[in-house]
């Protein structure tokens, strides 16, 4: 018995794409059986018109159809599906529910998303196997299958070919034994026979044994075809056939996980590529041999689907290290995009073997590309990255275990990857690419064209003839004709208009003459603006900005004669102009602009592009970008194309060439430079960071490596709850940072993005300290929303951080770095001086370690109380008994916030208190996050508690993380099981740290077997 499913079209489906459309497929699915349709490109209404066939082995079974959003290069995004129970079909008199409309449902409930179109489908059982051929679906052997992974996905009779892998499959599953099993009538045929009423006799044995031979037959044809193909075609020849497939498409961008390469090499594009994946290169096997890894196999590449996917399978097996034995790995390396000297391959690489090794898989990118050019060599370059990520295929709470141990296992096998290419092609240093810079930019000049040749283009529209043509024709007039007769009011010198016809003729000669004129003026005073500023050489030291303007791609016409399209850079409060381009949407400038030397590093460069109209009109805005160089690498702004951004600027996929260099003319003296402007701000030693920390605050949020930490602060992030971090500030960013039970928090955004800073008096909620609010300018900080307290009711991203161990210290550095990014001398003058603190800048001894690595916990204290668990729970509820408690054991002026719900059956409150003398000898001052969750028998409770200590010696260097966990002991007995475990994470690094921990772990025990003495002799004891 087989179910025949028809696909016809859809309607109203979710536009996934940047263009507002999708390119839809769909997938069915019956049991361990798949199909899928073709791709409808740029489609919000595809039709299909496919019919695919499913041998049914189970009744209750459904119908799954999925329709998805094909992604080149990522997983397929989901736009709906429906299901379909099998045993909908027996009720029907025709075993089929005919054509109908089905509306997609999303893939939870819970999503917002509820309208996801519709589908036409027509589903029917048919008893007559005879002829299933046509038969496409087989059971999946690999559920485990990557969403990219378009191999395992199977086509329809007519479609292209399955890739040898699935015939193999194929014709492995589909042996003689299972064919003398398919011999005879199922169970399941004869419980279709009693619903449908049908002769038994309708299944032929015969055809269904002939069924798997035909369908093995016409896979292994259209596979071996493949193969054939591939086989008398050279490597070359596979790429050229390839490109011919995929003309136009975009650089695919750097996978999430992170760079692992990027250099450039004297080398071409295309040879680099060869050395890396070309089936004659030895490159792999030496490093192959470097690297201890055995038994190395390719499968040569094998071009598919038409042309449309070039593939090969690498299989080897991984030497053994410290921790992981030796394990297979099976590398699937597709190319994804060949065009004249750019290639991008993504390897799929599965190690099945290792611990969790069938739950995700680590994806490659190699991206080529031509590199800056070599001017005195006269050489091609090519700029290798490499990027990766974990595609991770099930969740699993090993998740941020896996990706650091992918991280580093990758990080060391690319530096030995990175030698030996260093060895084949010759390494271009950055101090190489900054000298033939300017080698680079004299080659830059600007294309010369005379007066003459640009006011011909100019000039040469359909309304200046049309003018000079009318203009003949009533010279050539007023020559023939003869004087009139002075008639009406015409006097002598005065002619008027004898008629309509000739008033209406006039006003049309006066109008073109007037746009004429205008054309005149605006050329005219375009001439005039021509190079401006190109040529202008920078003035001074200190951060060198210089652009160089190359080209324009599909600018938008401003009216039906095109544009004069011309750009202004905006930098720091500088501004650069290009000159114009007359009658053109494909402008070729070749322009250089520097920009006058700035003291603090620039953030962003704004990039506008506008159409001439005339000095007195109105320049049209033809698009914008904005360039941020927080967030890009300097060694990709060197050759660059940008796209505008504006709905002209969108719809014609507007774009610019441009070539960014970013100088450092003082070196390191800069940065003690910034670090004295912000201690006279301030009025207090700022410590300069070492290398170290300054590379590991890069890393935390990103940074390109000329960023550099000024301070860092100890504070809370309020927002719906508190959440306990550091905020780190540096010339351009402002951030924050938390690792506080597991959740990470971290954003950044601008100093330029801020409108306003206003210090926030104290109050109860926020444990008696003042805050700082931070109001960001409208449509600014997208990134850092997660971050934000609220929004007003003008768009503003309103952050308040609070709870400072140095409050008057973090107020005046962060005033003093945003007013010297973002405010103008009126507005600096308007600040009012904030009072110095009395307490200078602890001093650290050799930097902060950015980030808190998981925390191990050692357990001080076990004990069964012989309360009930209520009775423990008041310690922490708040009331009376724990603010008595706790000030028997040391704990002065001790206040707490009530709990608030995070999530189900999860609270968080903050707690502040000052040392006591009989609980320490030094001063000092606590503020910690609890956060409290039942335990998942619903017996008991756990207790986490991150303490920070303030105002104490080496306080500011490590973080205390305290754990208890509360288990009622009833019935067996009255009683509670309180463990308790003790951790520190450090912030900074101090050759004092075994003292430290052995002290602070010694404390905390003593402390917490007193707090339970006193809990349970509060109980015990009678009451005075």
């Amino acid at each position: 018995m087989k179910l025949v499913v028809q696909v016809i079209e859809a309607r109203n489906l979710l536009a996934m794409d940047s263009n507002g459309l999708s390119d839809p497929y769909v997938k069915v699915q019956l049991g361990r059986q798949r199909a899928k349709t073709k791709v409808v490109k740029k489609s919000l209404n595809p039709i299909w018109d496919e019919e695919f066939s499913f041998r049914v082995g189970n009744l209750k079974e459904e119908i799954c159809i999925s329709v998805l959003d094909e992604d080149k290069y990522f997983a397929d995004d989901f736009l709906g599906q429906i299901k379909v129970p099998v045993l909908n079909l027996l009720d029907k008199e025709n075993l089929s529910l005919g054509i109908q409309w089905y509306q997609l449902q999303p893939k939870s409930k819970k999503s917002k998303i509820k309208n996801c179109g519709e589908i036409c489908i027509n589903i029917s059982l048919s008893q007559n196997t005879s002829d299933d051929s046509a038969l496409i679906s087989q059971p999946s052997l690999d559920d485990l299958t990557s969403n990219s992974d378009k191999s395992s996905e199977l086509k329809r009779e007519g479609d292209l070919p399955l890739p040898n892998m699935g015939a193999d499959i194929l014709s492995h599953d589909l042996d003689p034994l299972k064919d003398e099993k398919l011999s005879g009538p199922s169970f399941l045929d004869r419980i279709f026979q009693v619903f449908s009423g049908r002769n038994a006799e309708a299944n032929n044995p015969e055809a269904v044994q002939e069924e798997p031979g035909q369908l093995t037959n016409f896979d292994a044809e259209s596979s071996s075809e493949d193969t054939n193909l591939s086989s008398n075609m050279s490597f070359d020849e596979l790429l050229k056939a390839f490109e011919s497939k995929h003309q136009g498409g975009e650089a695919p961008a750097n996978l999430p996980g992170g760079v692992l390469v990027d250099q450039v090499y004297v080398i071409a594009p295309c040879e680099l590529n060869s050395i890396l994946f070309s089936p004659n290169t030895n490159f792999l096997n030496s490093l192959a041999e470097i690297q201890g890894t055995v038994g190395l196999q390719f499968e040569n590449w094998k071009i598919e689907n038409d042309g449309e996917v070039l593939r090969r399978l690498v299989t080897y097996t991984k030497a053994a290290s410290k921790l992981v034995k030796a394990v297979k790995a099976t590398e699937e390396q597709n190319y994804i995009r060949v065009e004249n000297e750019n290639f991008a391959v993504l390897c799929n690489v599965s190690t099945p073997d290792v611990p969790y090794g069938n739950y995700f898989r680590i994806e490659l990118l190699f991206s080529i590309t031509p590199g800056p050019e070599q001017a005195e060599e006269e050489q091609k370059t090519a700029h290798l990255v490499i990027s990766w990520r974990a595609n991770f295929l099930q969740s699993t709470m090993m998740k941020s275990m896996i990706e650091n141990g992918a991280r580093q296992g990758l990080k060391d096998s690319f530096v030995q990857f990175s030698e030996l290419l260093g060895q084949n092609a010759k390494v271009v240093e950055l101090k190489d690419l900054g000298a033939n810079k300017e080698q680079l930019l004299a080659s830059m000049k600007p294309k010369s064209e005379s007066v003459w040749r640009m006011g011909l283009t100019f000039f040469a529209n359909f309304t200046v003839l049309s003018t000079i043509v009318a203009a003949g024709y009533v010279l050539l007039h007023i020559a023939m004709a003869n004087v009139s007769v002075i008639q009406g009011l015409e006097f002598s010198g005065l002619d008027l208009p004898d008629s309509f016809g000739e008033l209406v003729a006039a006003g049309i000669l006066v109008l073109q003459g007037q746009r004429v004129l205008g054309m005149v003026s605006r050329f005219l005073n375009a001439r005039q603006q021509k190079g401006s500023d190109h040529g202008v050489k920078a003035q001074g030291e200190g951060w060198l900005l210089t652009v160089a303007l190359l080209e324009g791609s599909n600018l938008a016409a401003v009216d039906s004669t095109g544009s004069d399209p011309y750009v202004v850079f905006t930098c720091n409060g500088q501004s650069r102009t290009s000159s114009i381009k007359f009658q053109t949407l494909e402008p070729q400038w070749n322009e250089i602009f520097e920009f006058d030397a700035m003291d603090d590093p620039p953030s962003v460069m704004d990039i506008d592009v506008y159409g001439f109209d005339g000095p007195f009109e109105e320049a049209a805005l033809l698009g914008h970008a904005e360039v941020n160089f927080v967030k890009s690498n300097l060694s990709d702004l060197s050759d660059m194309w940008i796209a505008l951004q504006g709905k002209l600027a969108q719809a014609c996929q507007s774009r610019v060439h441009l070539r960014i260099f970013l100088d450092n003319t003082k070196g390191n003296d800069i940065v003690k430079q910034y670090h004295d402007k912000v201690e006279r701000e301030v009025g207090k030693k700022v410590n300069i960071r070492s290398p170290q920390t300054n590379s590991g605050f890069q890393k935390i949020f990103g940074l390109p490596s000329e960023e550099f930490l000024i301070n860092d602060f100890t504070c809370h992030l309020k927002r719906k709850m508190h959440t306990q971090g550091r905020l780190f500030l540096s010339p351009r960013i402002i951030g924050f940072y938390s690792n506080l039970f597991g959740h990470k928090t971290k954003f950044f955004f601008l100093w330029e993005d801020i409108e306003d800073i206003q210090v926030v008096p104290p109050s109860l909620s926020s444990m008696g300290s003042p805050s700082i609010l931070v109001i960001l300018r409208k449509g600014r900080g997208h990134d850092a929303k997660h971050g934000a307290k609220s929004v007003d009711e003008d768009g503003r991203l309103r952050f308040l951080f609070q709870s400072f161990v140095s409050f008057n210290v973090a107020n005046r550095t962060m005033l003093a770095l945003w007013r010297s990014r973002s405010l103008s001398p009126e507005q600096k003058v308007q600040l009012v001086e904030e009072e110095s603190d009395t307490k200078s800048l602890n001093s650290e001894d050799s930097g902060s370690f950015i980030g808190m690595d998981d925390v191990m916990m050692s357990e001080v204290f076990s004990c069964s109380l012989p309360l009930n668990i209520s009775s423990v729970m008041e310690l922490y509820e708040g009331g009376a008994l724990e603010h008595r408690v706790m000030e028997k054991v040391g704990c002065v002026d001790y206040s707490v916030s009530p709990w608030e719900p995070v999530k189900e059956d999860t609270y968080q409150r903050q707690v502040r208190f000052k040392f006591g003398k009989n609980l320490s000898r030094y001063s000092g001052e606590v503020t910690s996050t609890q956060q409290k969750s039942t335990l998942p028998d619903r017996n008991g409770w756990i207790i986490e508690e991150v303490m920070a200590i303030q105002r104490s010696m080496l306080g500011d260097y490590f973080n205390l993380h305290l754990r208890y966990q509360i288990e009622d002991q009833a019935p067996k007995a009255k009683a509670c099981l309180v463990q308790a475990s003790v951790g520190i994470a450090w912030l900074k690094t101090t050759k004092h740290q075994k003292k430290i921990t052995k002290n602070a772990l010694s404390s905390c025990s003593s402390r917490i077997k007193q707090i339970f003495s006193t809990l349970e002799k509060e109980f015990t004891l009678p009451k005075s």
